[in-house]
């Protein structure tokens, strides 16, 4: 039917409308229901009953979109196999598990009461059901304050009466987990802190993994072959092996076919772009990539504001034995948020400016590619010659973009968020870049009062590049195109762009200086690449199999 189609035509369709919340609501319970309902019936068919579910079925929820499942199976074995509440209640926390990825509040999804009443009418008595439950339980214990219920509680009261989706999936699971070391700690301490009390245990970590069978010898075929021949064979079905081949960073035959691999993968890159944006990159040049999706934690911003104070820079001092580079910029934006869109556009006019500008030659080029995705993604990785991971630390659950560049053989510049945490455990500080505040001090900046404007005032390449934006020098069609991003710097930058710029300018001048020794930034490649064999998702989903599903593994 039409409805049908319209439920499924667009995956998250936009929800900045009433209309719009209710689709996605619509859907993501139609995927969620079916879903379920098929693993039912399997089950039913083979074991003939469903008081067993737990034992046989592990059910993992990313993220807070599929969290209706706590209700829907409390629904279907309460309503459609006549078991008891508390019986369902033992069986549904049993399959659940729950994968957190976000510790943004805005991206823990809450929902309108009075909407999910309306489209899930009996559901909405069942979330009250376990809520009336959560609520006797907390009041139990001793030194229970109505505050504390207020946090557990899985309807907000205080914004309008909304239905917390993330307190739904931690009450509704046995295991709840974080995807790096850091976010997992912050998770405790920050958005489930409260039902970290309650529920001590359930909360555990699961670093993120990527898989080498695609990683590495999908998109660099060339790299998986020399890796197997200086470590053998099995690397590519035992990602550690990676590990045996360190010896040959040392080597200077080995280095000469790893930066010969490099320079393929970039002339490749080189081509791409200049198909499809007729912009021609010098394959000798530093390959800079930040490439994800566009947010104003991730700070694409910054790394945009630093290449507006270099190219400042190479015009007023043109004879400096400057690093060549290319800025590479790819990712999506939300279709609701205007910042991330501005900062695209951002982008796309610093690259206009630079590129046109003859007096920078081939030192510097930007380019925003278009249209981002996983093909796009699989020519860009193995290109990279630095991987720009510089998110505002303790915002980031892990990234798994920061262990696909470095398998490459990309050097990281990083805050310590997410993974680049772990990152710089196995590959060693001397192999990494990283700088910035660390989250501790993020979160001490923010509740002692942050002076932006003072801040930005004490830097005069920051405050140039900025006033350079204000006065439309990079927008000269439209002068105010960036005043929303010029005042929101000035004017709160929560996200400490100002307050990590010296020091990640810093880092990238530091950058230089490695890249024109080029003996130890191969080596340094090579260091990165054999060292990520823990971000296998091998050993991820062992860790979950063990720990989580309780199942065995091979």
């Amino acid at each position: 039917s039409n409805k049908a189609e319209i439920i499924t035509r667009v995956l998250y369709p936009s929800d900045s409308t009433p209309a719009g919340q209710e689709l996605r609501l619509r859907q993501e319970y139609f995927f969620t229901a079916a879903s379920l309902q098929d693993i039912i019936r399997r089950h039913v068919q083979q074991y003939d009953e469903v008081r067993s579910l737990a034992d046989k079925v592990a059910i993992q929820l990313n993220d807070t979109h599929p969290a209706v499942a706590v209700a829907e199976l409390m629904r279907i074995l309460i309503d459609n196999h006549g078991l008891g509440w508390d019986e369902a209640w033992e069986i549904t926390k049993g399959c659940i598990g729950y994968t957190n990825h976000t510790l943004l509040p805005e991206a823990l999804e809450s929902w309108p009461v009075h909407l999910f009443e309306h489209v899930l009418p009996r559901h909405m008595q069942i979330v009250y059901g376990i809520n009336a439950k959560l609520i006797a339980e907390a009041q139990a214990k001793p030194g229970c304050t109505p505050d504390f219920l207020s946090s557990i509680s899985l309807i907000d009261e205080h914004h309008g009466r909304r239905l917390r989706m993330g307190q739904l999936a931690f009450v509704g699971s046995h295991s709840i987990n974080g995807v790096s070391a850091l976010h997992t700690s912050l998770m405790k301490e920050s958005v489930f802190r409260d039902l970290n009390k309650l529920y001590p245990g359930r909360i555990n970590n699961k670093t993120n993994g990527i898989t080498p069978r695609r990683w590495l010898l999908g998109v660099n075929p060339a790299l998986a072959e020399l890796l197997s021949e200086a470590a053998g064979k099995g690397v590519l079905d035992d990602a550690m092996l990676l590990s045996k081949a360190k010896p040959f960073a040392k080597d200077p035959a080995f280095r000469e076919r790893f930066a010969a691999i490099k320079r393929r993968n970039k002339e490749e890159l080189s081509n791409l772009v200049m198909a499809r944006m007729g912009v021609r990159l010098d394959p000798a040049a530093m390959f800079d990539v930040q490439v994800k999706r566009i947010h104003e934690y991730k700070r694409q911003l910054m790394n945009i504001l630093e290449t507006i104070a270099l190219y400042n820079t190479m015009r007023a001092h043109p004879d400096r034995p400057w690093a060549p580079r290319v800025k590479i910029f790819a990712g999506k934006a939300a279709a609701s948020y205007a910042q991330a869109k501005l900062i695209i556009k951002l982008a796309n006019d610093v690259a206009s400016v630079v590129n046109h500008d003859p007096a920078i030659r081939d030192i510097l080029k930007v380019v925003f590619i278009p249209n981002y995705n996983v093909s796009l993604a699989e020519v860009i990785v193995p290109a990279a010659d630095l991987s720009e991971q510089i998110s505002t630390a303790g915002m980031e659950a892990s990234g798994t973009g920061n262990m696909k560049f470095a398998l490459n053989g990309a050097l990281t510049i990083g805050t310590l968020d997410g993974a680049n945490v772990e990152i710089l455990e196995h590959v060693g500080r001397d192999n990494i870049f990283i700088f910035g505040l660390t989250a501790d001090e993020v979160e001490a900046r923010r509740r002692e009062g942050y002076n932006a404007a003072a801040t930005i005032d004490a830097q005069p390449d920051l405050k140039g590049v900025l006033d350079a934006l204000s006065s439309g020098v990079f927008s000269p069609d439209d002068h105010g195109r960036f005043r929303p991003i010029v005042d929101a710097l000035y004017h709160g930058d929560w996200f400490m762009v100002a307050a990590d710029f010296n020091a990640y300018t810093k880092a990238q001048r530091g950058v230089d200086l490695l890249w024109h020794r080029t003996k130890d930034w191969t080596e340094k490649a090579i260091l990165n690449t054999v060292n990520m064999g823990w971000f296998s998702s091998d050993r991820t989903i062992r860790d979950y199999a063990r720990d989580i599903w309780n199942v065995p593994t091979a």
